[in-house]
């Protein structure tokens, strides 16, 4: 049996048609950036999310920086976040001129240790932006109480989070702002790249939608120094007619999860996600955490099985931040996860039977193989 990562064929078939027709017109419009299709898009997500404002951007990384530019952070500026991340997170803080600054994560929870935050706030800290890793947010209760105690913004990294939930609240809506990714391999993906700022407050709503468009105000009136930060009218078009069913692909998701727990719980040598209490978890990733992750990969591969890896090298190990002189050691438990993440197959079509054809798998080869417990 062949068990793919990823099927975007399988997840875009059923709607070809109505991708097709919305294509059509905003070809016919001429609405190619920004315009109508984005403006109903955002409407819709704002809706979505319960927060006044989504600022449709060109992609997640934009939708991240631009929220710290409106913010005001700049250069001599620190922002928190982890390094167990995508790049993105801290290129976008590295992009306003201010320094990445890394506390480590939870080892159940793979997320932001607020236990650990307050540690890493100094005088230049101007912003806290958690990462809701795999689909799951972070301890957001825990991480406002300490920024409004230091008065700090809180940003949402919400890129693998669109629907997650804390307590009944949606991601997107839990922070001043928060940005999202729809790069295609998203639970809300669109048909190229594309992203969005959500917000309640109006001024950064106003300020984002004018640095989005080289900072103008009106045509040809610049008040800010901008970007080309807008989404284009196909993807806002595709995004409105995904936005329809996301709560559906979720639910599958969340499904094929459950099955996973069931049949891979328990087994010696593999650790599996954990869902918070109060938190509903989307499962944009299906992560474990296993020794000789790469034999494991290797012998799912050889079956047909494809995996992938989120992520292979914490951020403050990256050659890119060398100068940050972070060692070996500094936030153990985001490196321990790096080497160990096992990404298993994760998306709404999957069958109960591809899903059952992993884990029998999976468990035969840790038979097979010497597999330390984690």
């Amino acid at each position: 049996m062949q068990v793919p990562f990823l099927d975007l064929k399988a997840h875009h078939q059923p709607h070809r048609a109505e991708f097709l027709a919305a294509i059509a017109e905003v070809v016919d419009a001429n609405a190619f950036a920004g315009g109508p299709f984005v403006a109903k898009f955002e409407e819709g997500f704002a809706a979505y999310c319960g927060v006044k404002h989504a600022i449709g951007v060109g992609n997640g990384t934009d939708a991240l920086w631009l929220s710290l530019l409106a913010l005001g952070v700049g250069p001599g500026d620190e922002v928190i976040t982890v390094p167990l991340t995508f790049m993105a997170t801290a290129e976008a803080i590295s992009f306003t001129g201010a320094t990445p600054v890394f506390v480590d994560v939870d080892p159940k929870t793979w997320l932001m240790d607020a236990a650990k935050l307050e540690a890493a706030i100094t005088p230049r800290t101007k912003a806290i932006m958690p990462v809701h890793l795999h689909g799951q947010t972070a301890d957001m209760d825990a991480i406002n109480t300490i920024a409004c105690r230091h008065e700090l913004p809180v940003v949402e990294d919400a890129a693998q989070a669109h629907g997650a939930t804390n307590k009944g609240r949606k991601a997107g809506g839990m922070g001043i702002a928060a940005g999202f990714s729809y790069y295609p391999g998203k639970n809300l993906g669109a048909f190229g790249e594309a992203g969005a700022v959500t917000t309640n407050n109006d001024e950064l709503a106003r300020k984002i939608r004018i640095l989005r468009d080289h900072g103008q105000v009106v045509k040809y009136e610049h008040d800010y120094i901008g970007w080309n930060g807008r989404m284009d009218g196909i993807q806002g078009a595709v995004l409105s007619i995904k936005l329809k069913h996301i709560d559906a692909a979720n639910a599958a998701r969340h499904r094929h999860a459950t099955q996973y727990n069931e049949l891979l719980g328990g087994i010696e040598g593999i650790t599996i996600p954990t869902e918070t209490k109060d938190n509903k978890h989307i499962y944009h990733v299906y992560a474990i955490r296993v020794e000789n992750r790469d034999a494991l990969a290797k012998a799912l591969n050889e079956k047909g099985i494809a995996t992938g890896i989120h992520y292979p090298i914490p951020i403050h190990r990256q050659k890119a931040y060398g100068d940050l002189g972070h060692q070996e050691g500094d936030f153990p438990v985001s490196e321990q996860c790096a080497a160990q993440f096992l990404s298993l197959p994760m998306y709404p079509e999957l069958t109960e039977d591809q899903v059952t054809y992993v884990c029998d798998t999976l468990r035969s080869a840790l038979s097979q193989e010497s597999f330390a417990t984690v």
